[in-house]
């Protein structure tokens, strides 16, 4: 099997255990509140991550840092996203928070043009213009009946909250991995969400059943093996070729839908994908002709 083909089965490998992941918190969202399922997400995802760092030879070296803030931003806006995207999932379809979870490199272009001053190509504005009117699509013939729909109207405003925070710590991770070990944004990230769901203990955790107590796990455990996966797949191929495969979450979460809740996509949402879709496409194209470019430079220096 050539690398490519690696680098391709691990990315897919990595959506499907991430859609797991999800699928575990939505079963979990009316029982469990959203901190205890944060830290047993986090916590049992160290169990892998560790593991990983172990054979890889970065524990604990790898864990040095010489830039402790940076990893402190990221953490933070990291985990805002998290919270704010398992509490999404108590009024909204896998689906539609897939979906909408899409719009976060759509939002980064804006906030590296406002927080970084990066300069924003015609592309990228095309695709924060067709993001938006993405989200349009879907939300507003809910918005029509908003007193039938309130609860999906707050699922959509955490989404993008947690779409806004990803967006954020997107741009962090980007800075941070110009001079971090990739494991030890990983590591640092787990643990600060498991701090910070702990850190909900006192305003009352569920007694969780043994199924419930299994679900929780698994989501670590999950989240922990799809983090392992999409990095070794970047080992083997590159951003680029893996990119189209992301949209695999999206295929995942409407078949978990259909199949564990029963929930059909209505035709707004297919709609609003397309959108999305092209607005997230014209956002990584944009970014994949550059680097060609500048492959081609170098070669000709």
């Amino acid at each position: 099997m050539t690398p490519e083909f690696k680098g391709i089965g691990l990315r897919i490998g990595a959506t499907f255990f991430f859609t797991v992941m999800v699928l575990f918190v939505k079963w979990l969202s009316d029982a469990i509140p959203v901190g205890q399922v944060v830290f047993y997400r986090s916590a049992f995802a160290l169990i892998p991550l560790v593991l990983f760092l172990m054979w890889t030879r970065d524990f604990p070296g790898g864990l040095r840092t010489a830039r402790p803030m940076g990893h402190v931003a990221r953490c933070l806006l990291g985990c805002v996203a998290m919270f704010a995207s398992f509490a999404s999932l108590k009024y909204l379809p896998l689906a539609h928070a897939s979906i909408i979870g899409y719009l976060a490199p759509v939002i980064a272009v804006v906030l590296a043009r406002v927080m970084l001053g990066e300069h924003v190509t015609g592309a990228r504005w095309f695709g924060v213009v067709f993001g938006f009117l993405g989200m349009l699509v879907m939300v507003l013939p809910e918005a029509a009946g908003a007193e039938a729909d309130r609860s999906y109207l707050i699922g959509v405003a955490l989404a993008l909250l947690m779409a806004v925070f990803t967006a954020g710590a997107k741009i962090q991770i980007r800075s941070l991995a110009l001079t971090e070990n990739a494991g030890a944004i990983a590591f640092y990230f787990a643990a600060t969400c498991a701090l910070a769901g702990l850190a909900t203990w006192p305003y009352g955790w569920a007694d969780p059943t043994p199924e419930q107590l299994a679900c929780l796990v698994g989501a670590g455990a999950s989240g922990g093996v799809a983090h392992i996966m999409m990095t070794l797949s970047l080992q083997h191929s590159e951003v680029s070729k893996l990119a189209p495969f992301e949209y695999l979450s999206l295929i995942f979460a409407v078949i978990a839908d259909v199949a564990f809740f029963g929930i059909v996509p209505g035709l707004a949402f297919y709609a609003a994908t397309m959108f999305i879709v092209l607005a997230t496409s014209a956002v990584a194209f944009q970014d994949l002709g550059a680097s060609i470019r500048r492959r081609l430079r170098l070669r000709q220096v």
